[in-house]
């Protein structure tokens, strides 16, 4: 058993409390709730009842709270827990709302990976992407079978090529840097050296010299 040693209301959201729990902090509940259950500094309690509590009274709640933050953008499984509990929300509470999401179709880290790279692709190449949304939670699986649809990565860096050399000469040391500026955009090394060959042949046809 453990004992409540403290509730105080939350800063941003006078509907909620803090509560702690043998002087750290436990858990946000609902205020109805600890009304409701007559919780107050000094009742003894299980941590599992605590938890049994808030996860039946706030599940809800937190399901909306995390639907409304997801319609701004696309977000991940682990952007939807992170966000969760930064509000105070138990594992099992996240836990509940990840699965009514995704049985909603509102949480697929898979769709996530594919129009990620949709936008970022344009601008970054698959090494630095892939770091990226594993830094996001997405799995490696999903982020693999998104990568196969990946086919513009050459252009993609020939056009990220262009855009850096613009108004630059085009002298070996420039060329240089602008190679490690592909290679710092994720590009391979393959991939950054055909984009360096196709521009050369492209200024090669336009009468242009390298």
């Amino acid at each position: 058993m453990a004992e409540i040693t403290g509730i105080s209301p939350q800063v941003k959201d006078k509907t909620r409390c803090n509560i702690e729990v043998d002087g750290r902090f436990f858990c946000g509940m609902k205020l109805e709730t600890v009304i409701s259950h007559r919780l107050k500094a000094g009742t003894v309690i299980s941590e599992e009842e605590l938890s049994r509590l808030q996860l039946e009274s706030e599940k809800l709640t937190a399901l909306d709270k995390a639907l409304t933050f997801i319609t701004a953008s696309m977000k991940t499984e682990k952007d939807i827990r992170a966000y969760l509990k930064k509000k105070g929300y138990l594992q099992d509470v996240s836990d509940y709302v990840v699965e009514r999401m995704r049985s909603y179709g509102y949480l697929d880290d898979g769709a996530y990976a594919r129009a990620y790279i949709e936008h970022a692709g344009k601008k970054k190449g698959a090494r630095l992407i892939q770091m990226e949304l594993r830094q996001k939670g997405v799995p490696d699986e999903a982020i693999e079978e998104a990568l196969q649809g990946f086919s513009g990565e050459e252009d993609s860096a020939l056009e990220v090529l262009r855009k850096y050399l613009r108004g630059k000469s085009l002298d070996r040391a420039t060329l240089l840097k602008a190679y490690r500026h592909l290679m710092g955009k994720g590009f391979s090394y393959e991939t950054a050296k055909g984009a360096l060959e196709r521009l050369g042949s492209d200024l090669d046809e336009e009468g242009e010299e390298v």
